[in-house]
Formats: C-alpha cells, sequence, structure tokens
C-alpha cells in the first residue's frame, strides 16, 4: 500500500491551483471536468503520480467556500530553509499564518502558509526533531 493522494474542496479552482503551482511551485498535473456530476478534479504535486502522493483539488459547480471544521488539520510540506521559503511564498502572494521559528515545546524550525480556502500547510525542514 502507498499513500496516493489527500482531496481538499475549493470553492475557486483556478485560484487553488495558481496558489499551488505558482506560490508552492508544484505542477497541475490533471484536470478533468464531469459536467453530469457537475465538478471538477484537478491534481496537483511534486512528482508524477506513479511516484508521489499529490493533491486532489475538488471543485463541486456553484460551492464558492466551505466550512473547514475542526477536524482538518494541515499539509506538511518538507523544504530546504523555512526562512527562505516563507520569503519565497510571501514573494509570489503567498500569505503566511505563523512565521518561521522554533516549533512551541521543541526545536524543529516551522512555519505555516494558508491557501486560498483557509487550509493550513506546515513548512518544515530536513533537520526536524519532530
Amino acid at each position: 500500500m502507498r499513500l496516493l493522494h489527500t482531496m481538499l474542496r475549493v470553492g475557486d479552482l483556478d485560484a487553488s491551483i495558481a496558489f499551488y503551482t505558482e506560490v508552492l511551485g508544484m505542477q497541475l498535473l490533471r484536470r478533468r471536468d464531469y459536467p453530469e456530476g457537475k465538478f471538477t478534479l484537478a491534481f496537483v504535486g511534486y512528482g508524477d503520480e506513479a511516484s508521489n502522493s499529490v493533491i486532489e483539488l475538488t471543485h463541486n459547480w456553484g460551492v464558492e467556500k466551505y466550512d473547514l471544521g475542526d477536524g482538518y488539520g494541515h499539509i506538511a510540506l518538507e523544504v530546504e530553509d523555512v526562512y527562505k521559503a516563507c520569503e519565497d511564498i510571501r514573494a509570489r502572494g503567498g500569505k503566511i499564518t505563523r512565521e518561521p521559528g522554533p516549533m512551541m515545546h521543541g526545536s524543529s524550525i516551522l512555519a505555516f502558509v494558508e491557501d486560498p480556502d483557509g487550509y493550513k500547510i506546515e513548512l518544515l525542514s530536513p533537520k526536524r526533531a519532530d
């Protein structure tokens, strides 16, 4: 078994694709409309789906916003330098919601960014102690 993808429901598919590709540097791997079901799926990631876990962005036509609830936590991305990644993300229009620095009660360097729908994405150093 292997982890294939994580699905997120998004209100503005084009804005979400732009965030994940232009701000976080992922690739749009595939996109398909399902007119009979009134939804569109787009898959983004850092590599092909045969070898990598990816994110499935699901847009239900006519739905512009979702209540994220309190069960969702975050997606984590490993970056070489958390401080530099935040500078780059901010320069590309991304929203940093927790500035880079040591985690509370620990030493791992982390930061959080937020996508257009409010989903949190954690940035972690490869030299973490979590």
